[in-house]
């Protein structure tokens, strides 16, 4: 098996991995790991964060008007923290695990923004494709940060305390996504091959 098929093969499974934890939540909403867990409002919103790249890919295939490969690598990364989440929840592991919160922060938003650094056309110089990803994961982080304080936090026991919790987690998702944007930049620039993904999106 060739590695772009072994990655369009892990891309799908992980789409299926989220699918699936939605629709088991969906199920079973009394199940104490994904009850008060906003299981409804991520069953809109992840099933949308899958399809942001092959929507994208459909869009600039069908302005190109020529065969344009499908980025598997970028929608990969850009999956990947869907699954985190709900995985991290059906184990428990943000409430059993005292760093895992702040590891999903920092992990998560560096392959969002990986995903889109790779997209990016080649012809980009290294310190716009950095603090495009980055600006992007921080927008991202803050856009998260919203929907938690919308859904968990105002007028609830934690909001007296969530400042500081919300700083700490746009820190770590800000910095998840500069060191991830540097590191496919320093790829690129080295091994052009590595971008690969991004000419599916875009043109040099």
């Amino acid at each position: 098996m060739t590695t772009d098929r072994r990655v369009l093969v892990a891309d799908l499974a992980v789409k299926v991995v989220v699918l699936g934890l939605l629709a088991l939540a969906l199920a079973f909403p009394g199940w104490e790991r994904f009850s008060d867990k906003a299981m409804t409002g991520r069953a809109v919103v992840y099933p949308l964060g899958l399809l942001l790249v092959p929507v994208a890919w459909a869009l600039v295939r069908r302005r190109a008007r020529r065969a344009v490969r499908f980025p598997a690598l970028a929608d990969l990364l850009v999956s990947l923290p869907w699954a985190v989440d709900l995985v991290g929840n059906a184990l428990d592991l943000f409430d059993a695990v005292v760093w895992f919160d702040d590891a999903a922060h920092l992990v998560n938003w560096g392959l969002l923004a990986a995903g889109l650094a790779l997209v990016l056309p080649r012809s980009l110089p290294t310190w716009v494709r950095v603090l495009l990803g980055a600006g992007c994961g921080c927008l991202a982080a803050l856009v998260w940060e919203v929907g938690e304080y919308a859904t968990f936090v105002r007028g609830g026991p934690e909001e007296a305390t969530a400042y500081a919790d919300t700083l700490g987690d746009m820190v770590l998702g800000t910095t998840g996504a500069l060191l991830a944007s540097l590191l496919v930049a320093a790829l690129v620039a080295r091994r052009p091959e590595v971008a690969r993904g991004d000419r599916p999106l875009a043109r040099s």
